[in-house]
């Protein structure tokens, strides 16, 4: 007993002060479930609470996030604990996106929902579970972990699809998206089990180098390849990649607005990352093997094909929507793929030299991304509010009935589509840049997928445009709630600022984060302090003991 005791990992103050915002989330989970035995059930209240622990979780994570970039504090998971978690920049970074993204969704519901809510406290209990399995999905490089965490962050939104049990169209959709998460779950889950056969470990910085140096040697090729192929397909389910797409138009239609916000960036921001950390790992492994392998080539191809095929179908599929909730559900197909570009850049052996630009264009995407969706969906709702309907014809003479969501819609879609002067143009180029800097054939024709789709994207998006301005159903103006209108431009000015008056300052800060992401390493990495001269951001001071004395160590081979 005692030396099982021993054994236990036990947080230490400074292990609280990591994960703090996690603990945070979890700490507002528990009063959600605690308050209503106390004083009674209240959706409002409810509400409330949600948005101070959002809040809280939030600015903890940029404070987390400053002492960690200048105290080094970023790479050092509990080691005791088999590294299941881990703190550097990009969880760091996804945590306030997230974060400010759900503060959104959750203004967004006082809005829309607030009013007619009965059952406030289990909406918002899925709501931060789903955001908290999120979390975890970027925080970790251990098998076991991601399957659970991507469980925690799918089982809460397979309810909060359906929440509206009234709703026929909801509960047949979060049937649809129960269904394809179990298959896509025992996909994956297949894949991670062949993976421990053959490694006997469920940690990726162990299981790496050994399986870049069985495909090095030929050993275990075609299981290793089944496997990925198998762990990439339950990765694309949270991404909503061709052909593991089929559940996206169903659910987004069929949810509640909020709901449909919420899934429409979070989902697909968090399985992309976690695709870019677990490409790091092995990546980065044949990189200090000192080798190139044809399997990353090949994962890079089908990576870039997923992403190709992804957004051109989604496209394509939005032209026929007449429902603007659907269509909206695949141009975020659409953005998905735009985004798996760069993943699939980054899996090739060509990038492992020292270019973060792939990553650093991810990362100013999500962030437009986040905001434009917001803005877009926001109209949406206050005019399906407003007239009863979600369809195209709702939007009809927009933008004489309510010239503020007219103006502020158009921006954000012309933000969507990737023109100047907004912040999808600046989160686009940036993105064509960072394939265009890595050469090479895929590199080009992922660059001419993304050109040709922006230019069809430009013919359904403008159909909105048109039925708010050149349609006029002669119907009376209508009064738009005043913090809808506050939402809505406030993401309208922020995308014009992130692509006018501050073109840089985005990419600057994605660039000091994309240059140490990821700061897990095998066993054997301990901390030591680094000074900014050595030439290695502290944000990632690890290195390996018997190199502790030297002045770079292996992580530095990546950079």
């Amino acid at each position: 007993m005692t030396s099982l005791l021993a054994s236990m990992w036990l947080p230490s103050g400074e292990d609280l002060i990591r994960f703090a915002p996690e603990l945070a989330l979890v700490g507002t989970l528990a009063v959600l479930l605690t308050v209503p035995l106390v004083i009674g059930r209240s959706s409002i209240v409810a509400g409330r609470i949600a948005m101070v622990g959002v809040v809280a979780t939030l600015l903890l994570a940029i404070t987390v996030g400053r002492r960690a970039i200048d105290g080094g504090l970023s790479g050092l998971a509990p080691p005791a604990a088999g590294g299941m978690l881990i703190l550097d920049n990009l969880t760091v970074y996804f945590k306030a996106v997230l974060m400010l993204f759900l503060a959104g969704t959750i203004v967004l519901w006082f809005i829309i929902s607030a009013d007619t809510e009965q059952h406030g406290t289990e909406f918002f209990v899925l709501l931060l579970g789903s955001a908290l399995g999120m979390v975890l999905m970027t925080a970790t490089l251990n098998l076991l972990m991601i399957v659970v965490a991507i469980e925690l962050a799918s089982l809460p939104s397979y309810a909060i699809v359906g929440f509206d049990k009234h709703n026929r169209k909801a509960a047949e959709a979060s049937l649809k998206y129960a269904i394809f998460g179990a298959v896509s779950a025992a996909i994956m889950l297949y894949g991670v089990s062949l993976i421990y056969g053959l490694y006997h470990t469920l940690n990726m910085t162990e299981i790496a180098p050994r399986l870049v140096t069985h495909l090095a040697s030929g050993h275990n090729v075609f299981t290793i390849g089944i496997a990925l192929v198998l762990v990439l397909g339950g990765i694309a389910f949270k991404i909503a990649a061709v052909p593991f797409h089929f559940w996206c138009p169903d659910a987004f239609e069929g949810a509640r607005i909020e709901v449909t916000t919420w899934l429409s960036v979070s989902s697909k921001a968090a399985a992309l990352l976690l695709l870019l950390r677990l490409v790091d790992a092995l990546s980065g492994a044949a990189a200090a093997q000192g080798v190139v392998l044809n399997a990353l080539t090949g994962l890079a191809w089908v990576i870039g094909l997923m992403a190709a095929v992804t957004c051109t179908w989604g496209n394509f599929a939005a032209y026929r929507q007449d429902n603007v909730k659907r269509l909206l559900a695949y141009s975020s197909i659409a953005h998905a793929g735009y985004m798996l570009m760069a993943a699939a850049v980054f899996a090739h052996p060509a990038s492992v030299r020292a270019d973060h630009s792939p990553i650093a264009a991810v990362l100013v995407y999500l962030l437009v991304y986040a905001v434009m969706n917001l803005g877009a969906f926001t109209v949406v709702a206050v005019v399906a509010k407003a007239t009863g309907s979600e369809s195209l014809s709702a939007f009809n003479g927009l933008g004489r009935r309510s010239p503020w969501l007219g103006v502020a819609m158009v921006m954000c879609l012309v933000s969507l589509v990737g023109l100047p002067p907004f912040g999808g143009f600046i989160a686009k180029l940036w993105l064509l840049l960072a394939l265009g800097s890595q050469g090479g054939t895929l590199c080009w024709l992922l660059i001419l997928v993304a050109v040709g789709n922006t230019l069809i994207s430009l013919f359904f998006y403008f159909r909105i445009v048109r039925a708010m301005y050149l349609f006029d159903d002669r119907q009376p103006s209508f009064s738009a709630p005043v913090p809808g209108i506050a939402l809505v431009n406030l993401c309208a000015v922020a995308l014009l600022l992130l692509g006018v008056l501050f073109i840089n300052r985005p990419k600057l800060i994605a660039d000091r984060y994309a240059r140490n992401l990821f700061a897990q390493r095998p066993a054997g990495f301990v901390q030591r302090p680094l000074d900014r001269n050595d030439g290695i951001d502290p944000g990632t001071a690890v290195v390996r003991a018997d190199e502790a004395s030297s002045t770079d160590g292996p992580s530095a081979k990546r950079r």
